[in-house]
């Protein structure tokens, strides 16, 4: 696949924080496509960090040490996450999520940016036959009761889909979410490395552009019936969007928790 365009969205040059604090943590932002920004995970991470956007595949260079981040964020994309001969700034994409969870810093992966750490980590991602688009039931596992940014949540959530690839878990990943079309929704691994397949952090007019941007997506697999899914998909945007910004506002925040936490302890032990 290629990197979709939508009219209007701004060069993510534009959006790149020049300034730094010594006070806030730091969150490099790592997006793969114009159609999927930050949206409301950079909105909550902005207001505690400083947070700077960075866009590979247009340009912009990776850093090869982690000496500015405290937390790393990859967003979405239809790419296929072993597409290194068209997006070959995977490798060393890959090579910067390992360093992050090698040294406790948070790691925060949405749909291909899940896909890449399960790739980062050795296995497998892979076209599951069909597409999920839309707001279909995810029931939190067992497991998410004593998670840093599931629990207490309620068991069945309805958040924004929109993916044609799966992926084979990491070894000693634990699995959070799932639902019965793919399995593997949501993941930790270790104590702060996450991975969420569905995209918790669209914005309401990010969901109702979504069908349109991964149009020859739907019409792959729905044909001359793409029009009634995307119909369908704009009636769930309308019914479950603000429950799905709410758990994105959740987890977020309490993501934005770990990473504090894990760079006041290297302060503490620098010092």
């Amino acid at each position: 696949m290629v990197v979709a365009s939508r009219a209007g969205r701004p060069h993510v040059a534009d959006t790149v924080s020049t300034t730094a604090s010594t006070s806030r943590p730091r969150i490099l932002i790592v997006q793969n496509c114009p159609v999927t920004p930050a949206g409301v995970v950079g909105q909550v991470a902005a207001a505690r960090a400083d947070v700077t956007t960075i866009f590979p595949h247009r340009g912009d260079p990776l850093p090869r040490g982690t000496g500015g981040i405290d937390g790393l964020v990859i967003l979405g994309g239809p790419m296929h996450a072993g597409d290194d001969a068209t997006y070959p700034a995977f490798p060393a994409l890959l090579a910067l999520i390992r360093r992050c969870h090698a040294q406790g810093k948070p790691v925060f992966g949405i749909c291909l940016g899940a896909q890449l750490i399960a790739r980062a980590f050795g296995k497998s991602v892979y076209p599951y036959g069909s597409v999920e688009v839309g707001y279909p039931p995810v029931q939190l596992t067992d497991a998410a009761a004593s998670d840093r940014l599931l629990a207490g949540l309620a068991s069945e959530q309805r958040i924004m889909q929109m993916h044609e690839d799966s992926f084979d878990l990491p070894d000693g990943a634990v699995l959070l979410m799932r639902n019965d079309t793919c399995a593997n929704q949501a993941f930790r691994l270790g104590a702060a490395t996450y991975g969420f397949q569905f995209h918790l952090e669209v914005t309401e007019a990010d969901a109702r552009n979504f069908p349109r941007d991964c149009w020859a997506a739907l019409q792959r697999h729905f044909g001359d019936t793409a029009e009634a899914e995307e119909a369908r998909v704009i009636a769930e945007v309308e019914r479950h969007f603000a429950e799905g910004e709410t758990f994105c506002r959740t987890v977020t925040a309490r993501w934005l928790d770990l990473v504090e936490e894990s760079r006041a302890e290297r302060r503490r032990r620098a010092a």
